[in-house]
């Protein structure tokens, strides 16, 4: 029997003696991912005769059970795919859905004003989820093992327990006031109502047993039967409007990726409902004009900023779900179309935003998400980023199941300019109807020259695509995935009109300079992002491999 709280240690010792001796020796595969059991599910499954995408489902699956902070069962996800055998990319689409009941005043009072919190909190906030359609559409059709292996380590680490960590416990006491209301969810994960110790175990019997059913029959385990009928049960009897018929109707999409190439380096990355590879590709489109290496700090992040900023507000004008809404998308990836929005910055002075269009206020709140990255032994190739969108999603778990749920339905536009938990704005294109995804900024990312491939992604909440911009600017120097983990983030996202960048990420010279170009700036007091990169080079057959040390997760070869 595996003894969980042990092999979190032998993890963290093997990754230091990775570091330290072997980060780069050619192995057969490499993984990273947000938490020591995720990259050791992956491993596992690798070495029971599965491709990257049976670790794909592995890893979501260990990830839905030790870090219920940022994904789960009752949440979704993208899985950017390349399988080598014949250059097929495509992206899975396990976005969740807006219930059939859903219209878009199911947040606001009589006066047509958004209520608080009713979108962020409880089972009205819940999207229907897509992960486990998404784990059993990955298994049967790119995987080579049946679902019901990959699923085995998961089941095993609900049934058995981990040790709980500093970060799960630092996001359970920004969220403990919501748990605390939902006596299923605090049964879970509280003591008695109250924050367990650091060193607690955390076991899910009823997670693992809801995983058993998936693994035996499939969609049916979840969508369908027992386990459907205590999830609408259970969100019903709280105030939510799930119903049997959501369930049933759930779907994966998939969808063909975006592409943009930056100066000889190709991105391939995350398609609407996700905002990140539109709004990606449009920013590193309108930096390919300028000479950014040349150039001082001051004025290179300037410039990066004006980018941001531009990319960010045709996302609040223009993206939402491409089934509904009809999405310029060649047009905002256009490299003409970037040139026309370069030509609008100004090397001496920022631009305001309300300059753009519109006057949105709004302000930035929490972040949770995980991610996860593999380059099997063949070349397959998995960028996956799941979430459940708040810390702890809703905070409320239907009873018997063990599934916590998402509150994705915060990242619809409750009311067209109102901010949502992220802090970002939108109009009509992102509005809530039945049955549609909600705009996403998740960015697993693809990125490759002559020489290198590379899988990335990060958690972050609206920062996402900032973090990945940045990590690709860092590829195009040649720079591997240690500078991509470690490098300081800054961000702008239109509105809030102002450059964020996390505690320590600019020098006092930086912060004066922006200052007299005409930048807001603000300090976010914490170091935020948790980026999985894994480099593979094309030439040398070498992998190098990162796991964020803002995180507590683990990136190794083998």
């Amino acid at each position: 029997m595996m003894i969980l709280k042990h092999t979190v240690m032998s993890f963290l010792l093997l990754a230091c003696f990775n570091g330290l001796a072997s980060d780069r020796v050619e192995k057969q595969a490499a993984i990273a991912s947000a938490h020591a059991l995720a990259t050791s599910a992956g491993f596992a499954i690798l070495a029971q005769g599965g491709n990257a995408f049976d670790a794909a489902v592995a890893m979501s699956a260990t990830l839905a059970v030790v870090e219920p902070s940022g994904s789960g069962l009752g949440g979704g996800g993208f899985w950017l795919l390349h399988r080598a055998s014949d250059g097929f990319e495509t992206m899975l689409d396990g976005r969740e859905k807006a219930p059939l009941a859903a219209h878009r005043s199911m947040y606001l009072d009589q006066q047509g004003r958004v209520i608080p919190g009713l979108s962020k909190n409880g089972a009205l906030a819940a999207g229907i989820p897509g992960l486990p359609a998404a784990l059993v559409h990955l298994a049967e059709k790119y995987g080579r093992l049946p679902l019901a292996q990959s699923l085995q380590f998961a089941i095993q680490c609900a049934e058995q327990g981990f040790v709980i960590g500093q970060r799960h416990s630092k996001l359970l006491k920004f969220r403990l006031t919501v748990l605390q209301k939902h006596p299923e969810a605090a049964g879970i994960f509280l003591k008695d109502k109250h924050l367990p110790a650091t060193t607690s175990i955390l076991r899910q019997t009823d997670l693992a047993h809801t995983l058993k059913q998936l693994a035996r029959d499939g969609r049916k385990g979840f969508y369908a039967g027992a386990v459907a009928d205590r999830l609408v049960d259970g969100v019903r009897n709280a105030g939510g409007i799930w119903t049997h018929q959501d369930l049933h109707d759930y779907r994966v999409v998939e969808r063909e990726p975006v592409k943009g190439e930056y100066h000889q380096v190709k991105i391939t990355s995350a398609a609407l409902p996700s905002s990140g590879g539109v709004v990606l590709v449009e920013a590193l489109n309108i930096l390919a004009g300028y000479p950014l290496e040349d150039i001082n700090a001051i004025s290179r992040k300037h410039i990066i900023s004006e980018a941001m900023r531009r990319a960010y507000h045709d996302r609040a004008f223009h993206l939402g779900d491409s089934d509904f809404v009809n999405v310029p998308v060649n047009r905002l990836i256009n490299k003409d179309y970037a040139a026309g929005l370069s030509s609008s910055i100004r090397l001496d002075k920022a631009t305001p935003s309300d300059f753009l269009a519109g006057n949105f206020q709004a302000k930035i709140q929490g972040e949770d998400t995980t991610h996860f990255s593999i380059i099997d032994s063949e070349g397959n190739r998995v960028a996956a980023t799941l979430s459940i969108n708040f810390p702890f999603g809703s905070g409320f778990v239907p009873a018997g199941t063990g599934v916590l749920l998402n509150n994705e339905m915060d990242d619809f536009v409750s009311k067209p300019g109102a901010m949502n938990g992220y802090g970002l704005v939108g109009g009509e294109a992102n509005a809530i109807e039945p049955g549609k995804r909600m705009l996403s900024s998740m960015t697993p990312t693809f990125i490759e020259d002559a020489e290198r491939v590379a899988v990335l992604g990060t958690p972050g909440g609206s920062r996402i695509i900032s973090m990945v911009l940045l990590a690709v600017l860092e590829f195009a120097k040649g720079h591997g995935p240690e500078s991509w983990v470690w490098e300081p983030r800054f961000h702008h996202q239109y509105i809030p009109d102002q450059i964020q960048y996390e505690k320590g990420g600019m020098s006092r010279d930086e912060i004066a300079g922006l200052t007299m170009l005409g930048h807001q700036l603000k300090e976010v007091r914490y170091r935020y992002g948790n980026m999985q990169a894994v480099l593979w080079n094309k030439k040398s057959k070498l992998f190098t491999v990162a796991s964020d040390p803002r995180g507590e997760g683990l990136a190794l070869i083998r």
